[in-house]
């Protein structure tokens, strides 16, 4: 076939030629711009994840403020509950108090001295106190009530009961007690 044979040919069907060459236009066009249909998905998919993120932070930003001002006063009310291990008298003025609203006796009332921590700095130490008392059973339990619901964060680490029975004499007990300090 021959240029001008061709030429009459394209001449005489100008549609279909038309829609071939565009064809081949749009063939090679997806073929070049196949690649980067995974990285355009991807990254509609990150900006997307992002975009829920940042919605999802300005909705719940609105009680932001509200939210603080109750870890604060929380804040400060457990602060208010912490012993400082320094403050020797003001502590067991603590035990003293508990003792005279219920009647027992203290026998034995000593701090016990810290043990060395190693490693960092905790935001929290037990302060380990030894407590002997002696009284009848609903006082011994009053005693333990008051330390359980107190003014200070109380475990007790062991405890001992001696002495008469429950409808005779005083009971005598002995606590190893740790009060939540702050160094």
């Amino acid at each position: 076939m021959t240029n001008q044979e061709l030429v009459a040919v394209l001449k005489k069907n100008p549609i279909s030629v038309g829609c071939a060459v565009l064809t081949l236009l749009l063939a090679g066009g997806l073929y070049y711009i196949s690649d980067d249909i995974p990285n355009a998905t991807a990254e509609l998919e990150q900006k997307s994840t992002e975009g829920q993120r940042l919605a999802a932070n300005l909705q719940n930003s609105s009680q932001l403020n509200d939210q603080y001002a109750a870890i604060a006063a929380a804040g400060k009310e457990l602060t208010g509950r912490l012993v400082h291990p320094g403050e020797l008298a003001k502590n067991l003025q603590y035990f003293y108090k508990i003792e005279a609203e219920t009647g027992t006796k203290l026998i034995e009332l000593r701090q016990v001295p810290p043990s060395a921590i190693k490693g960092a700095k905790p935001n929290f130490i037990p302060v380990t106190y030894s407590v002997g008392l002696l009284g009848d059973y609903n006082q011994v339990l009053e005693y333990l009530r008051r330390l359980e619901h107190g003014t200070h964060f109380c475990r007790v680490i062991t405890a001992s009961v001696s002495g008469a029975s429950v409808e005779r004499g005083p009971l005598k007990l002995s606590l190893t007690i740790e009060l939540l300090g702050q160094p």
